[in-house]
């Protein structure tokens, strides 16, 4: 067992996706089963988040995990992310009735241009940042922005969740287990406009679209099923979806942390450098692949047919709107 603790720091902690999510962490199932954590757990400076960070404190204590070296709780940034290895910023503001995404991006903003300010002087010096809290790719673009210390590569968006929606769904139309379907794409925004991908897709190792012939269903069903599973969720259980999101930040970390399998990519919302037509700097889901030492590239060479091409033009330009928005916050 490693004898240091890697410094986990996530915000919201107290929150449906951070209850979810720090169990698991303390556990062993982000870093490893050798690997010491340590939670700084950060909620908003309000009486009842903070009494329900306590109860959360409280219950990681009498869970025992042997991998957890200590916890801290707190309201103040610079407490919550001092000399933290990895910031999970799952926290944010939810979407409440009437608000447009604009209204949302706007509120949002100063919460993350604080965040990344914190993270950029009290943060370890080889701190990764990964933003959860919706509208996520923009997020992560003014915490990136607010951090002008930190490499731009250490910043990353989920689209994990998304990934595996995508996999799930081809999984069950082709009536075979989720671990036959690999390379499932996400493209663009983590929003309504989002690229699932089932040309780059495999099932079994034939082309997804090849596996499932029905293209009808491949071009309208899979994507809306994807694009609106969300809200879906939402309509059926009376709240976001929590546990899946928290799943799919555990399999986002260990992504970027492990070396990505020969042949195969994982969605990861990372700063475009101008591949596949994004504009250079904004926060885009790509295919990514992880060298398993902290670094990673997008994968290179795929072909984006008219069909892809159109569905990405219109989720970059949400995007390109998205930052405009915030252009104030960028500096």
């Amino acid at each position: 067992m490693s004898s240091t603790p890697i410094r986990v720091s996530v915000t919201g902690a107290a929150g449906q996706i951070g209850y979810a999510l720090v169990f698991r962490i303390a556990a062993g199932e982000m870093f490893g089963p050798d690997q010491p954590v340590s939670l700084q757990m950060i909620e908003i400076p309000l009486e009842l988040p903070m009494q329900a960070l306590r109860g959360v404190a409280m219950e990681l204590e009498d869970c025992a995990f042997p991998l957890l070296t200590d916890i801290v709780c707190t309201s103040d940034p610079e407490e919550g992310f001092k000399d933290a290895d990895w910031c999970l910023l799952v926290g944010s503001k939810p979407r409440g009735p009437g608000m447009e995404r604009s209204d949302l991006i706007r509120e949002n903003g100063p919460i993350f241009t604080g965040q990344g300010r914190a993270i950029n002087d009290h943060a370890g010096a080889d701190a990764r940042v990964v933003v959860v809290g919706n509208p996520c790719n923009t997020n992560c673009l003014i915490a990136m922005h607010s951090a002008p210390d930190l490499p731009d590569e250490r910043f990353s968006a989920m689209t994990r969740l998304d990934q595996n929606r995508a996999q799930a769904q081809l999984a069950n139309k082709a009536g075979v287990a989720t671990t036959l379907v690999r390379n499932t794409l996400i493209w663009g925004n983590h929003s309504s406009t989002q690229v699932p991908d089932f040309f780059h897709a495999e099932i079994d190792g034939k082309p997804a679209y090849e596996a499932i012939s029905d293209r009808s269903w491949l071009e309208n069903t899979f994507l809306e099923n994807v694009q609106k599973r969300g809200a879906a969720i939402i309509k059926a259980r009376g709240s976001s979806s929590a546990a899946s999101a928290a799943n799919a930040l555990i399999g986002h970390v260990r992504d970027l942390k492990q070396a990505t399998p020969e042949g195969e990519w994982r969605s990861v919302c990372v700063r475009s450098d101008g591949s596949y037509g994004v504009p250079e700097g904004l926060i885009s889901s790509f295919p990514v692949r992880a060298d398993g030492r902290g670094g990673w590239e997008i994968q290179q060479g795929l072909e984006l047919n008219g069909f892809l091409q159109e569905k990405l033009d219109v989720t970059v330009a949400e995007l390109e709107e998205e930052k405009a928005l915030v252009s104030d916050l960028l500096g």
